[in-house]
């Protein structure tokens, strides 16, 4: 695992630590509308970036409660990019999901997001103070504090902090 990998674990490690309510959606002392003014902002900054209209969907009983879809006719590869972002931390991870088929089809490459979409998309996420967690970490088996909780599929980082719980 390299420096940037590790560092990434450790902060998922902290934020699955932070004190909160009975379940896991947020930690204690998150502001919803906080998080929605964020996500609503990059939301428009990515529709600038990107040249179209990115719509901001919400998730519920999540640990992400905003997605921003950049549409495939705004993209350099012409496949959709999604920003899911969790509750925790203001981190922000990048689609497709790690482990998770993508949901448009299941024969998407592997690489859907070019290297100047992804230029763009960690430049605009550095600019609005977004944590971007790499995938490799988030793949890793989910090894955190909630052993006793139900999970969706087989529990990794990517669930415990983007997916529905």
């Amino acid at each position: 695992m390299n420096d940037d990998d590790q560092r990434a674990l450790d902060l998922l490690h902290q934020l699955d630590r932070l004190p909160g309510p009975t379940h896991m959606e947020f930690p204690e002392g998150f502001d919803y509308e906080r998080a929605k003014a964020r996500a609503e902002a990059l939301a428009g900054r990515l529709g600038r970036d990107f040249g179209c209209r990115c719509p901001l969907d919400t998730l519920q009983d999540a640990a992400a409660y905003f997605i921003v879809c950049v549409p495939q006719d705004g993209t350099e590869n012409g496949w959709p990019i999604r920003v899911w972002l969790s509750n925790y931390g203001d981190l922000a991870s990048i689609s497709p999901p790690p482990g998770f088929p993508d949901r448009i089809s299941d024969t998407v490459p592997h690489d859907t997001v070019s290297t100047a979409d992804r230029l763009r998309l960690e430049s605009t996420l550095a600019d609005l103070e977004y944590v971007l967690v790499p995938h490799r970490p988030l793949k890793r088996a989910y090894d955190g504090i909630h052993t006793d909780w139900m999970w969706v599929g087989e529990p990794n980082w990517w669930i415990r902090f983007f997916y529905h719980l």
